[in-house]
């Protein structure tokens, strides 16, 4: 089997999977070479996600699509960041919001990173700092809310976490009726993700295969 046939073929399977037509399907693309991102964008896929902003810099001046950075964040690249992502995924402290404001050319969607736990090597905020956070989005001339992002920790039970994640969310789109998205769930759990409401997803090794076979 070749690679495009290969692509193809874990594409449709986690299509197949998706239930809700409403999920945007993020295709994760960090270690992978941009044949892959080519390939899998000729298959009719518009998202990408980038850990890194060197790589996301690269492939998303090869492949036009919306692009998302997903990784954690530090302030001296928040203008190279800026460049290139359309979308972030992982916004936990005033400080960068307040920076990548200035430093941003055109206008940025914003997805909050929730902490369950508030492990602080995990980044995310407490769902008591998030209106804070969204405030700030709120008052930016560059950056626009959508939601909230979150990662469960590994030692909590997949659908109670997303069900805590999701109960979450509704309370704070309460309060920021625009946060209407929750991005939630990767290739080992985005179907108990999206069973809970979750609106974005973000799946790599389930349709690039595995990073540790590759590497």
């Amino acid at each position: 089997m070749n690679r495009r046939d290969e692509l193809a073929q874990n594409l449709e399977s986690v299509q197949s999977k998706i239930t809700n037509s409403n999920v945007t399907l993020i295709v994760v693309a960090k270690t992978y070479p941009v044949e892959d991102v080519e390939v899998l964008h000729s298959l009719g896929v518009e998202n990408f996600g980038e850990n890194r902003s060197e790589e996301g810099l690269i492939k998303s001046a090869a492949v036009p699509a919306t692009w998302h950075f997903q990784g954690g964040i530090q302030s001296r690249k928040l203008r190279d960041i800026a460049r290139w992502a359309t979308v972030i995924h992982s916004l936990d402290k005033s400080d960068h919001l307040l920076k990548l404001d200035v430093v941003a050319r055109s206008s940025i969607d914003i997805f909050l990173q929730l902490s369950l736990d508030k492990d602080p090597q995990r980044g995310g905020v407490g769902q008591d700092e998030l209106a804070t956070l969204a405030d700030l989005v709120l008052a930016s001339a560059h950056l626009r809310l959508q939601g909230i992002m979150c990662v469960p920790p590994v030692d909590f039970a997949p659908t109670a976490a997303f069900k805590e994640i999701s109960e979450i969310h509704q309370n704070f789109q309460k309060s920021y009726p625009m946060a209407r998205y929750l991005s939630a769930g990767m290739s080992n759990d985005f179907e108990i993700a999206i069973d809970c409401g979750a609106t974005h997803i973000r799946v790599g090794s389930s349709i690039l295969g595995s990073r540790t076979a590759r590497q």
